[in-house]
């Protein structure tokens, strides 16, 4: 039995995902935007999805301003990179300021990282803040991101939970720094969305990126809440989809996939966080004792499905590369002999020349995690 332990990078599609979906792939193929019965139907079936994440951006209780996310609000994308793309340029080219300054941080996904990367070759000015605040290493200080304002600052960008530490970031705090220096946040919600609560006022967020492959959806869709009146500017042109900011026909069986996931993620999320937090707990304690050479990359507390363990690429390798075991560093590294860039900048101490962090997954973490404690030897059964 196959162990898959990399579930940060994707998950496998829920039946009933997929079951959703089919109907959009055989007799209900038509175009969203058609005026014609069969294109209505699609354009339904897009509108209902879109309901649906905007539920689940509201599963976090009530929010700043008790006001709920509209459905309007979601722009449905290809993948949370294009959504975190969307967010960083398209804000910063909204802007109407001469002189540009972003705030972001040092353990951003490459999606928000290259993005920044590319602005400053356009004379915007980046701050790119450490992942050592007084919550432990890994996370952000809301202090320092006070600090890094100035008066042409014109977006702070800050993930919700780390792709690689699993940390989880002070983002209410932040929040509520941004809307007192009335500068748009920009958080990017992958990873957390469907193992944390999601409140997207609560969180105080102008725009925050959701993707469906990592809530058991399908690859290929993703989405960015962008709260009414935020300033921003589509990346392409050829359309009116997407209230403009997304043009382009839609991908109905995907955008369906992704609602359904969303709804499934909204009802189960705190059965399956505490699950999974029990047996994340549990394997890494094993592991820890039984396993030489394991480092966990945890500094802090507020951590989700977090990167765990991880150990030196020379004793990894094997595993990883195993028909039975699989695991990475991150899904948008290749497999050069360095350390993840999240890690290397949060850690304190030098790290090896590469880690393989182990994800649990949600829906089927015993398979898994049951079949890695046999090949371990481990004597007793996980709960």
């Amino acid at each position: 039995m196959r162990i898959y332990l990399d579930n940060n990078a994707t998950t496998r599609v829920d039946p009933s995902v997929l079951e959703a979906m089919l109907p959009y792939l055989r007799e209900d193929f038509a175009n969203a935007s058609s005026v014609h019965s069969p294109g209505q139907r699609a354009r339904a079936a897009v509108d209902e999805a879109r309901e649906s994440v905007a539920a689940l951006l509201n599963s976090g209780g009530s929010g700043i301003g008790e006001r709920a996310v509209k459905a309007s609000e979601i722009v449905f994308t290809s993948d949370g990179t294009e959504a975190d793309n969307l967010a960083v340029f398209g804000v910063v080219a909204a802007s109407p300021r001469a002189r540009k300054h972003v705030i972001t941080t040092s353990i951003e996904h490459h999606a928000v990282l290259q993005a920044c990367q590319a602005l400053e070759t356009q004379g915007v000015d980046v701050t790119y803040l450490p992942a050592n605040g007084p919550a432990g290493q890994g996370v952000i200080d809301p202090a320092a991101v006070r600090a890094a304002l100035r008066p042409e600052t014109v977006l702070i960008s800050v993930m919700h939970a780390n792709n690689e530490l699993g940390t989880v970031q002070p983002v209410d705090e932040i929040g509520r720094i941004a809307q007192e220096a009335a500068v748009p946040f920009h958080c990017d919600a992958v990873q957390s969305a469907g193992k944390l609560p999601l409140d997207a006022n609560r969180i105080g967020a102008s725009l925050l990126a959701l993707s469906a492959h990592k809530i058991y959806g399908p690859k290929g869709a993703g989405a960015l809440y962008v709260h009414t009146g935020t300033r921003i500017e589509p990346l392409r042109r050829g359309g009116q989809h997407e209230r403009g900011l997304r043009p382009g026909t839609e991908n109905v069986p995907a955008i369906v996939g992704m609602g359904k996931a969303a709804e499934l993620a909204a009802n189960s999320l705190r059965e399956d966080a505490e699950r999974i937090a029990n047996l994340r707990d549990h394997l890494e304690s094993e592991l820890l004792a039984r396993v030489p050479g394991i480092r966990v990359n945890r500094w802090s507390s507020r951590s989700t499905c977090r990167a765990s363990p991880a150990r030196p690429a020379r004793r990894v390798r094997p595993a990883r590369s195993s028909r039975r075991t699989c695991c990475s560093r991150s899904a948008s590294v290749t497999t050069r002999p360095a350390p993840a860039s999240v890690l290397a900048s949060a850690a304190t101490q030098p790290l090896p020349k590469s880690i393989a962090p182990l994800k649990l997954c949600r829906k089927w973490p015993l398979v898994c995690v049951n079949c890695l404690r046999a090949r371990l030897r481990l004597p007793s059964p996980l709960p």
